[in-house]
């Protein structure tokens, strides 16, 4: 057996079978790291994240904050104080998803404390002026993260269109309530029509 082996095998350089071997592993090895890097990429996209940065390569009036909130100034409002954690601010909005489906919009102007809604809303009255409309993008993690709320899906970017009435401090508020539910109370007055 051994001689019949002897006779099939014929004499070989290695030297000549080298470059061989060595384009076939330098070939395997680039195709295996760029699959990785193929696989790793598309393990990584944040549908979000993109969202957001091509928003704001978009519109060079979107601003971005440290915390990843972008805003657009619709109309400036009178300027002065803006609201802080303690106040109520009175606002009309419109909160819809980045397909333009829209989940929550108010009928007439609506309390809001500003510590009682999410991360993002709250940093975003926080920067309005009375009088002022800005359209905000809040990406998920200053909204509901990775969990649904009602119709919103998980990983959500949220857009709202803001308009900013006016605000008052938390405790004036509340006193403002316990008055007009006290027994005797006169009911609250109508509202001026608008001009």
């Amino acid at each position: 057996m051994v001689s019949v082996a002897r006779k099939l095998l014929r004499p070989f350089n290695l030297k000549a079978l080298a470059p061989g071997w060595t384009g076939i592993t330098l070939g395997i090895l680039s195709v295996t790291a760029l699959s990785s890097a193929a696989l790793a990429g598309q393990a990584q996209v944040d549908p979000a994240a993109q969202f957001l940065a091509t928003n704001r390569a978009h519109d060079k009036a979107i601003v971005e904050t440290a915390s990843g909130l972008q805003y657009k100034v619709l109309t400036p409002g009178a300027g002065g104080a803006k609201p802080t954690d303690q106040d109520v601010a009175l606002v009309n909005y419109e909160g819809k998803l980045t397909d333009g489906t829209v989940f929550d919009k108010s009928q007439q102007p609506t309390p809001m404390p500003v510590t009682s809604v999410v991360p993002g809303f709250s940093e975003a009255l926080k920067l309005m002026p009375k009088g002022a409309k800005y359209r905000f993008w809040i990406k998920p993690g200053l909204a509901y993260g990775d969990e649904a709320s009602g119709p919103i899906p998980a990983h959500s970017v949220l857009v709202f269109d803001v308009e900013l009435v006016d605000f008052l401090p938390e405790a004036i508020v509340r006193q403002m309530l316990q008055e007009q539910s006290a027994p005797g109370a006169s009911p609250p007055p109508e509202p001026a029509p608008a001009q």
